[in-house]
């Protein structure tokens, strides 16, 4: 079985094609760039997708060495996300399949990212950190469905991070602005106190910006605002990760989204996970930040398990929950394990 995924849930659009044994056939992206000083625009990114996605479907099958009726299942993100975003892999999505006549199956965001890790870490049951521009949420599957056991209360942690880096004046239109924050954090050790905001499992990032942004305009450092910042946020991720994974007894941990790729947020949670007796693992850059792959093998596994969308789940949802899906393709027969107990 050959599955095509698409997705556009921001600013980044995606087309995947891979197997039913998990090989990946194509993985092709393009980015948005907004302009200098500006963040991303729901419409303005809309129309970069939709100008680009009609070559980026064709490159994908010519990588994937693939005619488009060789293909079983189509995959759209029907959320969460942009709206105007979401609709252009949608539209795409439902003209293929009426022109292939091809199935066709919409997929959460969330468990496109989850999934996908699952496969190419081998990992069967992880605590997730989901790390992004849009989200920022620690998930782990528990009765039949992936739970959220906290989340932001306000702003993403990328977005945190956009903010940070275009009042700074930091730009890099060939990497990401979380990349150029890391990269400026490195060149120092240097540390300010910056308001460490966490409220039983959910965090919260606005005040924690304010505050960094306070300190710019005071003329500290810009390296080693940087540095302090991603100490900080990245502290309370690993804390509210950590009791994630006491409370709910499993054994290892997975981090996935754009800014998963961060070293420093990787090492952090790997001396948490080991602390704990636990498995770490992240995901290569590709597969970790928003890709069609993850949403055509979300959707593999839904259709596989018997799920068939309703007229209503070819239109995108802006707010679609990653708790709102049944995990059909999942048991509920995973061992717990024990706590390590470290001593004082």
């Amino acid at each position: 079985m050959i599955i095509l995924g698409l997705e556009s849930s921001a600013d980044k659009l995606g087309v995947g094609i891979i197997s039913d044994e998990g090989k990946i056939l194509a993985n092709l992206r393009k980015t948005y760039k907004p302009p200098r000083g500006s963040g991303v625009l729901p419409r303005d990114a809309s129309e970069h997708h939709a100008k680009n996605i009609p070559e980026l479907i064709k490159d994908a099958f010519e990588e994937a060495e693939l005619h488009p009726r060789e293909i079983d299942l189509i995959a759209f993100t029907k959320g969460c996300g942009m709206g105007p975003c979401l609709r252009v892999a949608a539209v795409a999505a439902r003209t293929l399949s009426s022109q292939l006549r091809k199935p066709l199956i919409g997929v959460n965001h969330q468990v496109g990212h989850i999934e996908i890790g699952r496969l190419v870490t081998g990992f069967d049951d992880p605590v997730v950190l989901y790390v992004s521009g849009g989200n920022t949420q620690i998930i782990a599957y528990t009765e039949g469905r992936y739970r959220v056991f906290g989340e932001t209360l306000d702003i993403p942690i990328g977005n945190c991070l956009d903010v940070f880096g275009r009042e700074a004046g930091l730009s890099d239109r060939n990497a990401p602005m979380g990349r150029v924050v890391e990269l400026l954090a490195e060149k120092t050790d240097e540390y300010i106190p910056l308001p460490y905001v966490v409220k039983g499992m959910d965090l919260s990032f606005s005040g924690i910006l304010t505050a960094t942004l306070k300190h710019l305009k005071n003329g500290i450092p810009v390296e080693v605002l940087a540095n302090s910042l991603q100490e900080t946020v990245f502290a309370m991720l690993t804390e509210v990760t950590e009791r994630a994974l006491s409370h709910t007894r499993k054994d290892e941990i997975l981090v996935t989204g754009g800014v998963a790729a961060n070293t420093r947020l990787k090492e952090m949670l790997n001396q948490m996970a080991s602390e704990h007796g636990a498995k770490f693992a992240g995901l290569p850059a590709p597969l970790a930040i928003d890709n069609g792959v993850m949403i055509a093998w979300a959707g593999y596994l839904m259709w596989t398990t018997g799920q068939r969308p309703k007229p209503e789940d070819y239109l995108v949802d802006q707010h679609f929950r990653v708790e709102d899906v049944e995990v059909t393709w999942r048991s509920n027969s995973h061992k717990k394990r024990t706590p390590a107990v470290k001593s004082s």
